[in-house]
Order: structure tokens, then sequence, then C-alpha cells
């Protein structure tokens, strides 16, 4: 899966953006978190 569309996933079912990771970007959504690795494709 591409990232960009793994992070639209996430955005359309209310996850908002947080903060930059170190090699990842962290989304939030109800007190828990996701990291998002910054690639092209990542692993679903």
């Amino acid at each position: 899966m591409k990232t960009r569309d793994l992070i639209k996933l996430l955005e359309k079912n209310g996850w908002k953006f947080k903060r930059h990771g170190g090699n990842h970007d962290v989304y939030e959504k109800d007190g828990e978190t996701e990291a998002v690795v910054r690639h092209k494709e990542t692993d679903e």
C-alpha cells in the first residue's frame, strides 16, 4: 500500500496528524496513536 493512500484512509476515518517523528509521522484519534513510516510503500 502506498503511504499517501494510508494517510488519506486514516484522515478519512478521523485520525489527525499530531507530529513528525524521526522516520515516521504520528497520527492520533481518541487518545490512541499510530506511527506511519515515511516511505513510498508501507506494510498494511
